[in-house]
């Protein structure tokens, strides 16, 4: 499974690759907006210097919603950098968007997923990635990894090529819970891949080995005068 991280903050998308274990990133108009970035030229600015930060698929993420202004703006941000991916609403302009995308070589991510229903339809339509809100379908009472799994489920009876990309995740749990589920693809906020790295017996195994490592070189350092 692929881990992406979902922010536009440079620190964190930083800190994140220096772990080593960082695939791509994500992002959206809110993320933006929440750094300061406003103004088509700096989104288009801050977009290629994720993109030289990471080598790997960057989503970045349309604001129109209909086909032709989909279109337009998709082919202006997959010029921005190779590894950009095309972030297209699950909406009918959407889904008419990623299947031209998808004959004309641009990569693509189909957000804003919340059934398997949609699923089926954007990759039918040819979608690269697939982006079911597990954190938002959890808010409304129903299983977000349940979906994962049922949509993991579709894809490999039919033979679907679209990775399943977990999006909306609130929890180091929900990170395992999606690789469980089959997830390809898991983005999250830098807090919950953190909170992977934390066990309470970690912590008091590696105090218990640097307390016996003190007192074993208590004695060599006793000698010394």
């Amino acid at each position: 499974m692929k881990f992406f991280i979902d922010t536009a903050n440079l620190a964190q998308i930083k800190e994140a690759h220096e772990l080593g274990i960082l695939d791509g990133v994500t992002t959206n108009p809110s993320l933006m907006a929440k750094e300061g970035i406003k103004g088509e030229d700096a989104v288009m600015k801050h977009y290629l210097t994720i993109c030289e930060m990471v080598d790997g698929d960057i989503s970045a993420e349309v604001i129109s919603t209909e086909f032709k202004d989909i279109v337009e703006e998709g082919k202006r941000l997959a010029a921005i950098h190779p590894n950009i991916v095309v972030k297209v609403p699950m909406i009918k302009d959407g889904i008419k968007a990623i299947k031209y995308f998808a004959d004309n070589g641009i990569k693509t991510n189909c957000t804003l997923v919340f059934s398997a229903g949609q699923a089926i339809l954007a990759a039918k339509a040819g979608a690269t990635y697939l982006s079911p809100f597990i954190g938002r379908v959890d808010d409304s009472n129903w299983d977000g990894v349940q979906l994962i799994e049922q949509i993991s489920h579709i894809y490999n009876l039919q033979g679907y090529k679209t990775e399943i990309l977990a999006a909306s995740i609130r929890s180091p749990l929900h990170i395992v819970k999606c690789a469980e589920a089959g997830a390809d693809v898991v983005t999250s906020p830098l807090e919950p891949i953190l909170g992977l790295l934390k066990h309470p017996l970690t912590d008091i195994g590696l105090a218990k080995f640097l307390e016996d490592a003190k007192k074993m070189a208590a004695p060599a350092l006793a000698g010394v005068k």
